[in-house]
């Protein structure tokens, strides 16, 4: 007697996260095609940019817009397009590269003063509350204005000041971790500080910090976007979205939209980025409550 064929189903579930995007609305896949066409022009610039960074393409200023360059020229001649998908790549670049040298130091201060307690987390709570109270434009200024407008004293200065924000958000955090069952059953197990929290204490508040990282690296974009336009945050021949709406600013009066494309660029990746990071700590909130 022969045995009746069985068709194995080899079709796989879809994971937590698949199933996550098979939901989301359309204005969130929108916000993700906005981050993701951003990130692909800063990653291949060279290779999608018709000009150089900095090359001047016709002795013509404020060129009007046509098949050779498409959102015109400035006023040295350089062409709009190719300067605004290099900046994507410095303004992204360097926005990233900052907002996580933040993180970096925000969270192990954090961490260690939630795990230390004591005079160590007085001493950087009490630091911070001096360096939050002046602020944050001002202090920056003042810095840039006094040590220069270099990239790495920019990374640096905003990296530090916003750290300050990490810290607190990091150290309110671990103060509700540090003080539950499974801590005290690492201590008398004898582990290490650093030890408890890589392990025990960074795990339950990384879904806290993740949403904190997007919405902070759009601070630090917008930062570095007013300071360029200010004049004291990426220097020329560097190409910059905020110091881009500058130089071309002039043509407003004229009816010309050239200022608003790069301005345009700005608000949204902001948007798209407060969308996608609303969207999901509103996911988690709904699976914690279903949970």
């Amino acid at each position: 007697m022969t045995r009746p064929l069985t068709v194995r189903d080899t079709t796989r579930p879809p994971s937590a996260a698949g199933r996550l995007w098979r939901r989301a609305p359309v204005s969130i896949w929108i916000a993700a095609a906005v981050i993701v066409i951003y990130v692909l022009a800063a990653l291949f610039a060279p290779l999608i940019a018709p000009f150089g960074e900095a090359q001047v393409v016709t002795e013509q200023p404020f060129a009007p817009w046509d098949g050779s360059f498409l959102l015109g020229t400035d006023q040295l001649g350089r062409d709009v397009f190719s300067r605004l998908i290099y900046g994507a790549r410095n303004t992204i670049g360097i926005a990233v590269l900052t907002t996580t040298l933040a993180f970096l130091i925000g969270v192990s201060s954090g961490l260690g003063a939630a795990l230390k307690g004591g005079w160590v987390d007085q001493v950087l709570a009490r630091a911070t509350d001096v360096v939050m109270a002046i602020p944050y434009l001002i202090f920056t200024l003042v810095l840039l204005a006094v040590l220069g407008a270099s990239v790495v004293n920019l990374v640096l200065i905003i990296a530090l000041l916003d750290a300050t924000r990490v810290f607190r958000l990091t150290r309110a955090a671990a103060m509700e971790v540090v003080v539950a069952d499974f801590i005290e059953v690492a201590r008398l197990r004898g582990e290490r500080t650093l030890w408890i929290g890589l392990h025990e204490v960074l795990p339950n508040i990384v879904s806290t910090l993740a949403v904190e990282y997007g919405l902070r690296f759009c601070f630090v974009f917008l930062t570095i976007a007013s300071l360029s336009f200010l004049g004291v945050g990426l220097q020329p021949p560097t190409a910059e979205w905020g110091s881009m709406v500058r130089d071309t600013a002039v043509l407003i009066g004229f009816g010309v939209l050239t200022p608003l494309v790069p301005a345009i660029a700005i608000a949204s990746l902001t948007v798209a980025i407060n969308l996608l990071v609303d969207w999901w700590l509103q996911e988690r909130l709904e699976q914690r409550a279903g949970a």
